[in-house]
């Protein structure tokens, strides 16, 4: 039955997902391959996005009380997969941890490890947990052999980020004035709801100014004349930074950085930190950054900008640093040393530096962009699904082939090994 194609047979439980509509539209999809679909949510933000009401399964009891609920829920609607929308938040971790005693599928959705043009799609785990994380090169190769389709062009934008915040606020707006029915839900944040809500709707009223200003530091820096290694930020509250790396704090990391930089970069090159950019001054980034750099002797060299596309600053940096960001992958396309702190897909030994970070300021190692190709070749025949989770258009290119990949018996990278894999979809131009 799991070989045809089909859905028969197979029950679907739907955990959280991304901000929007995209989970309620693939559970829709599920059910006319002929599967059974339920979704548990646990606010109202969830329930808001959820368009089926006959499927959806409040939990309004206390998070202590989730590990037993969820296995009741299991055994209940006899599951047979579990999808959810990244695998570190506590209810996910519980749930992923009851399904594999069980021997249920996982599927786990992330963003894109290549992203912006791609969604990442996988079985068991991601980030950190994912498949590739004990895949060689040398394996991923191998897997390629039987392969004879060039490296996809990257497709247009799908405008994801103006979408993206709009959602995340409208999420956060129900879980802060419409909750009643949920009042043991806890975010998996430290943060509270209204205070999360509050930055979003900050972040889309800021958006115009601070593109502005992006622009302007932006061109400050390319016409500076200087040669400058770039700092990638992420999220402090990602789950890639919480979960797969040493640091406690964004601002540890900052700190490490710079003092790097001030023992071993040659005294007329720069330093660039560069914004995640959904970044919403949770954190006191600027003020870190001011308060290192005096500490170390490098005021007036290092540079801060907020969000924005990477390419212009990539285009003259010397090196890239970072936690364990997916921007990295922008750098290795290049050809650019890297240097890497946390665990991350990418972090091969034939791509990352393993120099000590003054030593990499000084004189970094590039990678081996030929191994990284084949490592990227294999992203886009496996997980690497084009589409977006945000905006309708990223969604529909998103759906034309993932609902295929999760009813496959083969997760990604076994198709590929197998030869099961079904052809890729060819990107479009989107306008």
């Amino acid at each position: 039955m799991r070989g045809n194609g089909s859905g028969a047979g197979r029950r679907f439980l739907f955990l959280q997902g991304p901000h929007g509509p995209f989970f309620s539209r693939l559970g829709q999809m599920l059910r006319a391959a002929g599967g059974e679909v339920w979704r548990v949510g646990f606010n109202a933000g969830d329930r808001r996005f959820w368009r089926d009401g006959a499927s959806y399964i409040p939990f309004q009891d206390r998070i202590e009380d989730w590990p037993a609920a969820c296995a009741r829920l299991l055994e209940a609607h006899a599951i047979t997969d579990i999808v959810l929308y990244g695998d570190t938040r506590p209810i996910h971790a519980e749930a992923v941890r009851l399904a594999r005693a069980r021997g249920l599928t996982v599927h786990v959705f992330e963003e894109g490890y290549l992203r912006p043009f791609w969604v990442t799609y996988e079985r068991g785990g991601a980030n950190g947990h994912s498949r590739l994380m004990d895949l060689s090169v040398a394996e991923m190769q191998s897997a390629l052999a039987q392969v004879d389709m060039d490296l996809p062009d990257a497709p247009a934008r799908w405008g994801d980020m103006r979408e993206h915040i709009f959602y995340g606020a409208l999420y956060h707006w129900h879980v802060m004035m419409r909750n009643g029915a949920y009042r043991h839900f806890r975010p998996h944040r430290e943060i509270s709801v209204a205070a999360e809500f509050r930055l979003y709707l900050r972040r889309l009223v800021l958006m115009p100014l601070q593109k502005i200003e992006r622009i302007i530091e932006t061109q400050r820096i390319k016409f500076g004349g200087f040669p400058y290694h770039l700092v990638l930020l992420q999220l402090e509250h990602d789950a890639s930074f919480r979960m797969h790396s040493p640091f406690r704090s964004m601002g540890e990391f900052l700190t490490l950085c710079i003092e790097g930089f001030a023992r071993g970069a040659p005294p007329h090159h720069h330093l660039v930190i560069k914004a995640h950019p959904l970044e919403d001054d949770r954190v006191p980034i600027r003020r870190i950054l001011r308060e290192a750099a005096q500490a170390n002797g490098v005021e007036g060299r290092v540079h801060y900008v907020r969000g924005g596309k990477l390419a212009a600053l990539l285009n003259h940096a010397r090196s890239a640093i970072t936690v364990n960001s997916t921007a990295a992958q922008q750098v290795l396309w290049r050809g650019l040393p890297l240097k890497v702190f946390g665990r991350a897909v990418y972090a091969k030994p034939e791509f990352v530096s393993s120099q000590p970070l003054a030593a990499f300021f000084a004189q970094p190692t590039r990678p081996d962009s030929r191994a990284y190709r084949d490592y990227r070749h294999f992203l886009l025949e496996t997980s690497q699904v084009p589409g977006g989770f945000y905006s309708a258009r990223g969604r529909r290119e998103l759906l034309l082939q993932v609902v295929d990949m999760m009813l496959s018996p083969d997760d990604p990278y076994d198709a590929l090994r197998r030869g099961t894999a079904a052809p890729r979809q060819q990107l479009r131009a989107v306008t």
